[in-house]
């Protein structure tokens, strides 16, 4: 096994750290639902999860190409040691804020955020690639929430007028079944677009050490973000469940169901195009859409609020901590 610089071991270590806190910052998308509506006990649910993240992780890589060579410039920042380091810790400083305030933001774009904050502050406002994050950062990120609640919206619409001459309890019981189902759906998705993004910032790092020749994922990063993001969904992630699943609308199954298919749908498309959207935005939208097709009323649109100005946040708040740790590692000589 080739010698490699202490530094970017740190580097990969703390990137499946991040990955990690994104399995259980990110638990809640894929479980909420399903353990608020009592179809599975949360023991059950996270654990599937876990699995099924692990398995999405596998079935592409078209999003990690992104993170690693379409956010910043590689020919701009290669051997910029530092710079991997202080996008890793800006995104997990805004994840653990966010997790101890309950707020389901987007670990995501967190990610990005840091990656832009770190690369100005090393290479200037050169360094990002502008075309790239336009069409696959800001484009995604305004179209997938918006997605997400027009297509919970009318599918709930549409299953409500598929159900409408049953009984309550029959219509219960079938969607509880079927809610394992789309619940599945949703964790194997969570996996191939979130966990793709720790193989892209480790990738990064590879390239800007001199470690590979080109931006290829390695077999051995796959399966390191893979079992890290698997291990952090089945470790849970209890307050933004509670969040998820009882304080946005009170979810029965046949709402679980409508809000896990249509989000998976939107995820599984944006991870097909290459687009690094949160999975987040796109689970509480598609909550909320649900939510809408009953009444307007029945969402609780303060906390959906609270959701917005989060996610607004997020992007700026962790580019600003990455930028602050890239010129504290650059005044302690760690970052070149």
């Amino acid at each position: 096994m080739p010698d490699l610089p202490i530094l970017l071991v740190v580097v990969v270590v703390i990137a499946l750290i991040f990955d990690f806190t994104n399995g259980a910052h990110d638990s809640a998308n894929a479980i909420a639902t399903i353990v608020s509506t009592k179809v599975l006990s949360p023991v059950v649910a996270v654990v599937m999860a876990g699995v099924l993240n692990l398995f999405g992780a596998f079935l592409g890589t078209s999003v990690a190409h992104t993170i690693g060579s379409g956010i910043v410039r590689p020919e701009m920042v290669a051997g910029s040691q530092g710079l991997v380091l202080a996008a890793l810790l800006g995104a997990i400083f805004w994840n653990l804020l966010t997790w101890y305030l309950g707020l389901p933001s987007s670990s995501s774009h967190a990610l990005i955020g840091g990656l832009i904050g770190a690369a100005i502050a090393f290479g200037g406002f050169d360094a990002p690639s502008y075309g790239s994050i336009a069409t696959k950062v800001l484009v995604p990120l305004l179209l997938s929430p918006l997605a997400g609640f027009l297509s919970g919206y009318l599918l709930m619409v549409l299953l409500s007028w598929m159900v409408v001459r049953s009984s309550p309890k029959r219509v219960n019981y079938l969607f509880k079944k079927l809610q394992i189902v789309s619940s599945a759906f949703m964790a194997t998705s969570h996996g191939l677009n979130d966990a793709q993004k720790t193989m892209g910032i480790i990738t990064l790092a590879l390239f800007t050490f001199h470690e590979i020749p080109e931006m290829t994922v390695p077999f051995w990063v796959k399966l390191s973000c893979a079992l890290a993001m698997g291990l952090g969904t089945a470790s849970g992630g209890w307050k933004i469940v509670k969040t998820m699943g009882h304080k946005i609308f009170k979810l029965e199954p046949i709402h679980g169901f409508a809000a896990e298919t249509a989000a998976a749908a939107v995820i599984c498309g944006a991870s097909a195009m290459g687009a690094p959207i949160s999975t987040t935005h796109t689970i509480s939208t598609t909550v909320i859409g649900v939510g809408a097709s009953k009444r307007l009323s029945a969402v609780r649109w303060g906390v959906a609020g609270k959701l917005v100005v989060a996610w607004v946040l997020t992007i700026p708040a962790s580019a600003l901590v990455a930028a602050l740790c890239y010129w504290l590692l650059a005044a302690t000589g760690l970052a070149v």
